[in-house]
């Protein structure tokens, strides 16, 4: 007699299933649902999480990878001012400098530990070679995961202006601004004291000590006084307050009388603006007198008489309130207040009370002065090539503002001429060259108390040129334990050197 099966089983299994027991089915769900749990964080690992993971601090794999291969190159003049050397360690290559002290506001530093800052910052990716533009093919280059050589940054910078400019400031707190007025060009860029970027390119001990110390230093020897430090700039700010008022129409001949008081009381004050020489105290000064022996009292009447809106406009048309002036490192703002009474602009139209401007914006001034009032802007960089030469990018010269006519700007030009001949700025005279000026040493701390900082504005030509003149300098020294702190002491020596330097070489 056949026995009777059990409904809904079977010696081959479940449903008639051959070989599956009800335990080895749930094993082989738990198994499904593993290799789903795993496909879905690993989806979210490498697509939604991607991105995260590469820029956690802990992922030591995007900096192994980035010093991996030698970096591209920052240069000047066509020369490197930067190398890379094997390290036999676990980043194979770290970046290593020559001159580094010199150069060390214009390359910034590239870090192992500490990361990248001005040009190696910025151009981080052409230099390590993941620029997208360094490569022929670029989707094979992803797919087959291959680096491409980095990539060279080419400056403006003239090498024996920024010599001048370093050599000048030495041993004094700091900054030197040039530029090429025709085309923008930034011709040197220092700050002083400096540092050598390359004590801390590595990851040793020895790379983390230097880099501790030079924290540490009060003298602030990474800050980079030229771009992002900002001064009140004292008197050389009147050569603005000339362009505003000439270019108002509050003053039209500036041989004849301003119709400036002396003493001059300050709008709802009963405060004068003071003098530093006799010579301007007097009543209805010319604006061409005022200029040269540089009078407080004529110049903050004029800014007054000029107003606030239409001297505000002038200043922003040389770089002031600009948040975003990048060379293309990014430069701190120059301020001049946009809501002041009338005490307070005449205070402004002398580069006091809030007024403050980076090297670079009064370098600008100088150069828009001298470009017949045209203010090109500010460019550091001549052009990106790839490790082969063949060029990436170049950058062109650009328009910054119009600042003022032709017709007005020769009337400052003047002005400047006469200070450096015939006033304050006598240090700055180069033999058979036309040199404009203006000096200021500008006041600060509580009460006025601090250190002066000693400021010079200019621009040279030959003199028999009729072109533009090839370079604007301005010159900031700050602290300086000199006897005698004034920019036409200080500071119109180190611009005549710079300006001298850039004359030589045409």
């Amino acid at each position: 007699m056949a026995r009777r099966r059990r409904s809904g089983t079977s010696a081959d299994g479940p449903q008639g299933l051959p070989g599956i027991s009800t335990t080895g089915r749930r094993a082989g769900t738990f198994v499904l649902l593993l290799i789903v749990s795993l496909a879905a964080q690993a989806t979210r690992v490498q697509v939604f999480e991607a991105d995260s993971l590469d820029h956690n601090p802990a992922n030591q794999r995007p900096t192994i990878q980035r010093y991996s291969q030698p970096r591209g190159n920052i240069l000047v003049a066509g020369q490197p001012v930067t190398g890379s050397v094997a390290t036999g360690g676990r980043y194979a290559y770290k970046r290593t400098y020559t001159d580094g002290s010199r150069y060390a506001a214009i390359t910034g530093y590239s870090s192992q530990t500490y990361g990248n800052t001005q040009l190696e910052g910025v151009y981080d990716d052409l230099l390590s070679g993941t620029d997208d533009r360094l490569a022929s093919w670029a989707l094979w280059d992803e797919v087959a995961r291959r680096r491409n050589p980095g990539g060279d940054v080419y400056t403006t910078i003239d090498r024996a202006a920024q010599q001048a400019a370093t050599d000048g400031l030495a041993g004094q707190k700091g900054a030197v601004a040039a530029i090429e007025p025709a085309t923008g060009r930034i011709l040197a860029l220092a700050s002083t004291p400096s540092y050598d970027p390359g004590a801390f390119a590595g990851s040793s001990g020895a790379d983390q000590a230097a880099w501790d110390r030079l924290r540490a230093d009060t003298n602030q020897p990474m800050l980079n006084r030229a771009l992002r430090q900002i001064y009140p700039p004292g008197s050389t700010f009147k050569v603005v307050t000339a362009a505003a008022a000439l270019s108002a129409g509050v003053v039209t001949d500036t041989g004849e009388g301003t119709g400036a008081p002396y003493p001059y009381v300050m709008p709802g004050t009963t405060t004068p603006l003071v003098n530093d020489t006799s010579a301007c105290d007097t009543a209805d000064l010319s604006l061409e007198t005022a200029m040269t022996y540089s009078c407080n009292s004529v110049m903050g009447y004029l800014g007054v008489r000029t107003g606030l809106e239409q001297m505000t406009a002038m200043a922003e048309n040389f770089g002031f309130n600009d948040p975003g002036l990048d060379i293309p490192v990014r430069a701190a703002r120059s301020n001049f207040d946009t809501r002041m009474n009338q005490s307070q602009v005449a205070l402004s139209s002398i580069g006091q009370y809030d007024t403050a401007a980076t090297p670079l914006v009064m370098a600008m001034v100088a150069a828009g002065v001298a470009d017949n009032g045209t203010v090109m802007h500010p460019q550091l960089v001549d052009k990106l090539a790839k490790s082969d030469g063949s060029t990436v990018q170049v950058m062109e010269p650009a328009t910054y503002r119009k600042a003022m006519t032709p017709s007005v700007a020769g009337q400052v030009q003047q002005l400047m001429t006469d200070v450096v001949e015939n006033g304050t700025g006598r240090n700055a005279r180069i033999p058979g060259a036309v040199v404009g000026g203006k000096t200021g040493t500008a006041q600060h701390g509580v009460d006025n108390t601090g250190t002066p900082y000693a400021w010079f504005i200019s621009w040279a030509k030959p003199a028999d040129s009729r072109d533009v003149p090839p370079v604007a300098v301005a010159v900031v020294i700050a602290d300086s334990e000199a006897t005698d702190v004034t920019g036409g002491g200080l500071a119109a020596p180190i611009a005549r050197s710079v300006m001298e330097a850039v004359l030589q070489g045409h």
